[in-house]
């Protein structure tokens, strides 16, 4: 588009923006809403790639899973409302997993708002509950502004989504508005006091605790929060899919708390007197329904650091609270003074124990396939270089339980608790990290909600491995009916397609796996296909989580309405 002199169309400026804010990926489907910026994009493409999917949540979830990532804001654009609802999954994931997101969103042209003109929403309403903040552009002069106010919303404090709506018309007006400067990301830092006190309750325990967990998580802070507790000689358990924040082969790390925490570790939190909880929430997944840990008022003490001061006594009132980036403070708590002098080493240890207990099979489980082993032959073929994304399901329980994390960042998972996320996580995974192994787990159930997005992957040559689980079922609900509902299942049981042909139906690799011994030829070969790979597993329902059967839980629902 020809412009005068020093003139840019908002769209121009737009696209100017993002390379100014070091975006170098931006994940959308394309809409008429916002045309200008999309042409704008094709004077930039050698900075910035733009990987257009096959629906909007596939490109937030992509988005959100490019923020796990890199640190960085994941950039999404849809367009107006039916763009926009689709695109909504994605947001709501990176909110609750405090992932750091742009999402730029095509509105109806100025003249025609207030009028429910075509496909108009106004989203500071719609997206208000899942963003931190929700603004929208309303002169191009003001795009500078609003960017830079987007991308510092995003980064600063808690890590998390922020939208703005971009009227079409003013994507096409023309100014001569100068650009901005690169965000900064702003974080609380630590007061040497507040470390000072919290080692004195340290030292003041006998039965420690850290938990690690949230965003704003880099190699550095990781590397420095594994040297504080080594130090300290602490058990450190992770809280929900954040289990790569600590190395898992280290003495220190006693487990993870979620949907596959062991009865050991449960219990081990109840019997700590003293909580650590660095940079998570501590959620219904983290506390088993807020049941580890009473509200507001734990029976433990509990430290509790956290970036965003309005998080800290909203559902727990902590003995010593703290506001600060968990990367700052872990910088600052590696460099105090270790105190316990092997006080707590029997615990420390015990709850390793625990922890290496936990690796070892539940003996019982029926059928030909064994999960367990499967998962050891994807530790050895991938060792620990791989990114694992898992979508949400109780098949999750075997990456969860079995694969061991090493280093940050790779698990890839909602928190959320979001089906159909798997995929395009991979899918992302492997597009920013292309010399790491991406395997992704999904159920039958969560690969029906995205599996389109192979055809994007096959389009832009992106080679992850995804293993479909399927057990023809809604797996988790149909154990919470068994168990709730026992003989009155209803919705929950799946007519599935062949995943392996419908995989070399796009042209990706596909393969079936019945039998345990079959399985590892089959990932060689598909790490080794050069396309997106689907290893579909055949897993008998009964088997339908890593600890026990359906007819287990049936049996036990059946006894408790009996009583």
């Amino acid at each position: 588009m020809s412009t005068d002199a020093g003139m840019r169309t908002g769209g121009q400026v737009l696209a100017d923006q993002l390379k100014i804010h070091d975006v170098d990926t931006a994940f959308c489907v394309p809409g008429e809403s916002y045309l200008a910026l999309i042409d704008a994009l094709h004077d930039a493409s050698n900075e910035i790639k733009v990987i257009s999917c096959r629906q909007e949540g596939g490109a937030t979830n992509m988005a959100e899973a490019y923020g796990k990532l890199t640190g960085k804001p994941g950039i999404a654009m849809v367009t107006r409302a039916p763009g926009a609802c689709n695109g909504s999954v994605g947001v709501h994931t990176a909110m609750q997993d405090s992932t750091p997101m742009v999402i730029l969103i095509g509105q109806v042209a100025r003249d025609q708002e207030y009028r429910e003109a075509f496909q108009e929403v106004d989203y500071r309403q719609f997206y208000g509950a899942l963003c931190k903040w929700v603004g929208q552009i309303e002169t191009a002069d003001r795009i500078p502004e609003m960017v830079s106010k987007a991308f510092h919303h995003a980064m600063s404090g808690r890590p998390g989504p922020v939208a703005l709506a971009l009227p079409e018309d003013m994507l096409r007006d023309l100014t001569d508005v100068a650009d901005a400067e690169r965000y900064k990301t702003v974080r609380p830092g630590v007061d040497p006091a507040d470390i000072a006190a919290m080692q004195q309750m340290v030292a003041d325990a006998q039965r420690p605790l850290m938990i690690v967990g949230g965003g704003g998580w880099t190699e550095a802070a990781c590397a420095d929060i594994l040297a504080y507790a080594a130090a300290n000689d602490l058990p450190v358990a992770a809280s929900f899919r954040c289990q790569d924040i600590i190395d898992n082969n280290h003495d220190c790390y006693a487990g993870e708390l979620g949907t596959s925490v062991s009865a050991a570790l449960a219990a081990r939190v109840k019997e700590a007197d003293l909580l650590l909880v660095v940079g998570a929430r501590l959620g219904e997944m983290t506390t088993s329904g807020y049941s580890l840990v009473d509200a507001p008022r734990p029976k433990q003490k509990l430290i509790h650091i956290y970036s965003d001061p309005d998080e800290l006594g909203r559902v727990y009132q902590a003995d010593l609270p703290l506001a600060a980036g968990v990367d700052r403070f872990a910088a600052a708590a590696c460099k105090a003074a270790p105190v316990g002098a092997g006080a707590w080493a029997d615990w420390r240890a015990s709850a390793r124990q625990d922890y290496l207990e936990n690796l070892k099979p539940t003996a019982g489980l029926p059928g030909p396939v064994d999960m367990t082993q499967i998962m050891a032959e994807i530790q050895n073929r991938v060792g620990d270089n791989a990114i694992i994304t898992t979508d949400a399901g109780n098949f999750s329980g075997w990456p969860q339980r079995y694969f061991k994390y090493t280093k940050f960042p790779s698990q890839v998972a909602p928190t959320s608790g979001a089906m159909g996320y798997s995929v395009p996580a991979a899918i992302a995974a492997r597009q920013v990290c292309p010399n790491r192994p991406v395997i992704g787990f999904v159920g039958d159930g969560g690969f029906m909600m995205s599996g389109q997005e192979f055809a994007t992957a096959m389009h832009y040559g992106i080679d992850p491995v995804i293993i479909v689980v399927n057990n023809n079922a809604y797996g988790t609900i149909r154990m919470h009916q068994e168990r709730d509902y026992p003989d009155r299942t209803i919705a929950t049981a799946l007519t599935n397609p062949d995943f392996a042909k419908w995989a070399e139906s796009f042209g990706a690799f596909g393969a079936t796996v019945e039998r345990t011994e079959d399985f590892a030829a089959v990932f060689d070969a598909a790490l080794g296909a050069g396309r997106i790979a689907l290893i579909e597993i055949r897993l008998d329902v009964e088997v339908i989580t890593t600890r026990t059967t359906l007819s287990a839980i049936r049996d036990a629902g059946r006894a408790r309405r009996a009583s």
